[in-house]
């Protein structure tokens, strides 16, 4: 079967090899789509954090049942099923817990582990979900909206909320729709004027704020001086990341969901005067998955694929994604 591997940053390699053999416990899948996210972007890069090389790429996947085993979930072979692509080991603290998403062993398909960027693929069985109706181009954008669930969920957003979502990408259009969903009012930051138009327009955020035009004027302006209760960095920037503060009231919420790699500076006595809640959100649990499941149909996702290309073409293509000029908001690869 093929695959492709990216063997250092800036390299990608179409290969074959076997065919994988499902162990007890485990399911063989086959890839139907792959979504692209930052994840792969960066790691192509050669800029993203727990990472080594070579690697398979692909955590965003629609995929079909080849072989399971008997399981409490009744997924049988034929079955579509989305994939949560978080293999936790069950036992560490975070795990008794509850909280799976930073299980101390995690190991995340296409970071830690081989993804889904080949035709098949085995993984545990207890990591898969149901598609239910959810067509291949749904289920692949289950798993970067379920980041954005999780978010949500972290900060126990409120209908009737103001909140500001910093980062127009894939991540931050997701909580922002997600938000809304919840019932809060969104205030959509971004440089990209594309991506603000993107968001106001087919996500139907309430606000949007260019960040080069004196955000904390705008924001002031909107709610009447009170700021925003939660904030939310889908960006990753350290720039960005440093002045989220800045938009939240006192009392707020401020949600570091993108990653930076390097360290972060905040003025103590200023969030400290706003008795800020500072709070990471990493992966997602099955709970978010399935509240994700349950509300897609309320997600424009035709419009959210801006781009698809055959896995064979996936290489000649993958550079054009790192650009913005291209427009676009998620890229996806076929296999059928």
């Amino acid at each position: 079967m093929k695959y492709i591997v990216c063997e250092k940053p800036g390299e990608f390699i179409l290969k074959e090899k076997e065919a994988p053999v499902r162990k007890a416990g485990e399911a063989l899948l086959k890839i139907n789509k792959v979504g692209i996210c930052g994840t792969d972007l960066h790691a192509y890069s050669g800029n993203q954090a727990f990472f080594t090389y070579p690697r398979i790429l692909g955590h965003e996947l629609a995929s079909e049942v080849l072989e399971i085993d008997e399981n409490a979930k009744g997924i049988k072979a034929g079955d579509k099923v989305v994939v949560m692509p978080y293999v936790s080991c069950g036992e560490c603290i975070a795990c008794r817990n509850g909280k799976t998403n930073c299980c101390t062993n995690i190991r995340v398909l296409g970071v830690h582990a081989d993804g889904g960027m080949q035709e098949q693929i085995t993984v545990p069985a207890n990591i898969l979900l149901p598609a239910n109706n959810l067509s291949n181009d749904q289920m692949a954008i289950v798993e970067p909206l379920a980041i954005g669930a999780h978010a949500i969920r972290r900060a126990d957003i409120k209908a009737g909320e103001t909140v500001v979502v910093v980062g127009c990408g894939p991540i931050g259009i997701g909580i922002m729709k997600l938000a809304q969903i919840a019932g809060a009012k969104v205030i959509a930051l971004d440089m990209n004027e594309d991506r603000l138009k993107y968001a106001k327009e087919s996500i139907g955020v309430d606000y949007v704020v260019n960040v080069s035009n004196d955000p904390v004027k705008q924001i002031e302006e909107i709610t009447n001086g009170d700021l925003a209760t939660a904030v939310f960095d889908a960006s990753g920037n350290k720039f960005a990341l440093e002045a989220c503060p800045d938009y939240m009231s006192h009392g707020g919420r401020f949600v570091l969901v993108g990653l930076s790699k390097g360290e972060l500076t905040y003025t103590h006595p200023k969030v400290h005067a706003k008795e800020m809640t500072l709070m990471c959100s990493r992966n997602a649990t099955t709970e978010d998955f399935e509240h994700v499941i349950s509300v897609l149909d309320q997600f424009p996702t035709e419009s959210f694929i801006t781009h698809s290309v055959p896995f064979t073409e996936m290489i000649a293509n993958f550079d054009s994604w790192l650009k913005p000029e291209t427009g676009v908001i998620k890229a996806t690869v076929n296999f059928n």
